[in-house]
């Protein structure tokens, strides 16, 4: 069976209705990085970090899975599915993903400021909860400046993509962006963006939206010998 990689980015939830990040009118527009996205927000106005990530939460729990997600999910039937995405709401596992790489983190889930532990957030998460083990908690995201913790997991996984599909995100954040660099040689490259910026060598261009886009790659690659 083979292996199909998909790497997803805010794009493929901006049709869910969730706010992108760099779009004219996107989140960075309203609520700058520096202040609500690094570690010194945190150490600096935690309220305001966390009252950025209670209101995420709250509108990815609004939001349901689109076209897009449901279309990745159907490719199951036919290929091994791996997900890595630099989204941090739970759309594809709403839509029955299962095999899914979080590399910026989950909305859904705190962590402990001490051992690294996650934990499922029931409620608003305020600034002074603490876990079982008495740490303090924060949100289960990486913010900019930080260490990716997952990705050596991600370049072992691309490596071994037979397919590799890219979607909603637009390769300028690193060290994300750099995933494409260790396909191997013989690996098919997919990317689906209404107008891509990036004009990549050896890269099959589908210029539509998400759900469009993965309807169309879907019908292709299902019916194909």
């Amino acid at each position: 069976m083979k292996k199909i990689v998909v790497f997803t980015g805010a794009g493929i939830s901006a049709e869910s209705g969730l706010s992108t990040f760099r779009d004219h009118g996107g989140l960075w527009d309203e609520f700058p990085i520096e202040e609500v996205a690094t570690i010194n927000a945190w150490i600096n106005n935690p309220k305001k970090v966390m009252d950025f990530y209670n209101l995420r939460r709250k509108n990815c729990l609004n939001a349901q899975p689109n076209m897009a997600h449901q279309n990745i999910k159907k490719l199951e039937k036919k290929f091994n599915v791996q997900i890595i995405t630099q989204n941090i709401d739970d759309l594809h596992e709403r839509a029955g993903s299962e095999k899914i790489l979080h590399l910026h983190g989950e909305i859904m889930f705190s962590r402990s400021t001490k051992t690294g532990k996650t934990f499922r957030i029931k409620k608003d998460l305020k600034y002074g909860d603490k876990c079982p083990d008495n740490f303090l908690l924060r949100p289960d995201v990486v913010w900019f400046g930080e260490a990716v913790p997952k990705m050596q997991e991600a370049y072992n996984i691309i490596y071994k993509a037979n397919i590799l599909i890219i979607i909603g995100t637009s390769l300028k954040v690193y060290p994300a962006a750099d995933l494409i660099n260790f396909v191997s040689e013989n690996c098919k490259v997919y990317l689906i963006d209404p107008d891509p910026e990036l004009n990549i060598s050896k890269v099959t261009h589908i210029k539509k939206n998400a759900v469009s886009g993965t309807k169309e790659l879907y019908e292709k690659l299902m019916f194909d010998d």
